[in-house]
């Protein structure tokens, strides 16, 4: 390796151990490194095991200044070979718990190690925050990336004050459905015609010790004036919740979103086959998509952890029979509750020579197929920000945390989708594919959805606000001491 080697900057990344926050933090993990960064990319032992499982055994060998290595979750072992997303509560207790010290002997291990260069600097999650006291102990600059849109951060930052307020906990249970969650939600800056139904959802909790919004309260206490936090947002798309953000966190830079600005960065060939997908790709749905229609397709996915009745299925599946349209449908192993997905010949029979159904699949490359015309979506951010990047409409179906706050975005602020009502059915939901296909409150989403690419694309250009952030965060921050 010799002197060189040492005189390239070393940065360890450590994503939050779901699937939807390794994926960002895997995309700026490749534009440091285009940028000349040795990559340290930690995962968890679980979720390693199942991103070699997914992507083949040799997939990381040959990689010179790209290096995985993972460190235990504290959690016992899961039943089988466990091929699915952890339960977040528990994995939020565990990082708490259980992460800094294996988190600091990794450090160590880096450090003493002769075949990569010293570390450098940090790049956490946000959900990571022990790496905080980590940068202190070992003296090194930590940046911070919050894998959630400007406004969840807003939100988050204003847990306490829920609290305080006497808002949360709730009374009791029936607070979630007598019409409290529509109260307006009028006094966080940066925050307009808000409900309570509308806050990452986390708040809606009648326990006063409740796991999630301790972690998050926990969370936003650390961050500081001083704290340098990325988003994977642009100005336009947030600019008031950005403007208000700052105010109390200066260092606060938009960089996103990070699907543009990869396809903007020129790619070193290398690095094309370094995926992130913990499940196995079907990467035949592309072909399939080939015989489609331009803008004819619904594609629906749920992302990684939502999951549903089968009542719920039920009404989703007769939907997309019903609009008549064609559709690729992303199921998931662990998609329903308590079984897996057993269809009727009759339902089979009603999609044959127009729906697809796979286990999971490239999203970036499905949303830039020509033939996709509206995304029917749980509204996960990545999902989002994936949308926007390739002007697809969406039909909004959110599950939980952060995806109410998008939703509310996707519909009411940019006009680029619907709501789905979360008691979801079958006709309601073919009225709304039909809408948003062929309808003109459909193509009037289009057009929306097609302005917010074009911004996307000028922010993450050379020269772009995204762009410019990025590389005055490296310099400023994780290149200072070298």
């Amino acid at each position: 390796m010799g002197n060189f080697a040492n005189r390239k900057p070393h940065v360890v990344m450590i994503p939050y151990p779901v699937q939807g926050h390794i994926n960002p933090l895997f995309k700026l993990a490749k534009l440091l490194h285009l940028r000349g960064f040795h990559i340290t990319f930690v995962n968890t032992e679980y979720n390693h095991k199942r991103l070699l499982k997914s992507r083949g055994p040799k997939a990381f060998d040959g990689f010179t200044d790209f290096n995985f290595e993972s460190i235990p979750d504290g959690l016992t072992p899961m039943e089988g070979d466990g091929d699915v997303s952890q339960d977040v509560p528990t994995l939020c207790q565990s990082v708490r718990k259980n992460f800094l010290k294996p988190y600091c002997e990794l450090l160590t291990r880096l450090n003493h190690s002769t075949n990569v260069p010293p570390v450098t600097c940090l790049v956490s999650d946000c959900c990571m925050s022990f790496t905080i006291q980590a940068a202190e102990e070992f003296e090194l600059p930590n940046v911070l990336y919050f894998s959630s849109s400007a406004c969840s951060l807003l939100n988050v930052m204003h847990f306490r004050s829920f609290v305080e307020r006497g808002i949360i906990p709730f009374k009791d249970e029936s607070y979630l459905t007598n019409g409290c969650l529509e109260t307006k939600v009028d006094w966080i800056p940066g925050l307009k015609n808000f409900r309570l139904k509308d806050i990452v959802d986390f708040i809606r909790t009648t326990n006063p010790n409740d796991i999630m919004l301790e972690f998050f309260i926990e969370v936003a206490d650390r961050v500081n004036k001083d704290t340098t936090i990325l988003l994977n947002t642009f100005n336009e798309l947030e600019s008031d919740v950005i403007n208000a953000l700052s105010s109390t966190i200066p260092s606060i830079y938009p960089i996103g979103p990070l699907p543009s600005l990869l396809k903007q960065t020129p790619q070193i060939h290398q690095l094309d086959s370094l995926d992130s997908n913990l499940w196995k790709e079907d990467t035949e749905c592309l072909d399939w998509l080939e015989s489609k229609e331009p803008g004819s397709v619904v594609y629906v996915n749920f992302g990684s952890i939502t999951v549903m009745t089968p009542e719920q299925l039920l009404e989703f599946a007769w939907g997309l029979a019903n609009c008549k349209k064609s559709f690729l449908w992303i199921i998931r192993p662990d998609l329903v509750i308590g079984g897996s997905v057993i269809f009727s010949s009759e339902f089979t029979n009603e999609i044959a020579d127009r729906g697809l159904i796979a286990s999971w699949c490239p999203q970036d490359k499905v949303l830039n197929h020509p033939s996709i015309g509206g995304f029917l979506t749980h509204c996960g951010w990545n999902s989002t920000t994936e949308s926007i990047c390739a002007g697809v409409p969406m039909l909004c179906w959110p599950f939980f945390a952060d995806q109410p706050t998008d939703c509310r975005f996707i519909c009411n602020e940019w006009e680029i989708g619907m709501e789905i009502d979360t008691n979801v059915k079958r006709e309601e939901l073919a009225k709304l594919i039909n809408e948003v296909i062929a309808g003109d409150k459909g193509k009037k989403m289009k057009q929306k959805a097609m302005e917010l690419k074009k911004k996307a694309e000028e922010n993450t250009r050379p020269g772009g606000c995204s762009y410019m952030n990025l590389n005055k965060v490296i310099k400023d921050v994780l290149l200072k001491q070298n």
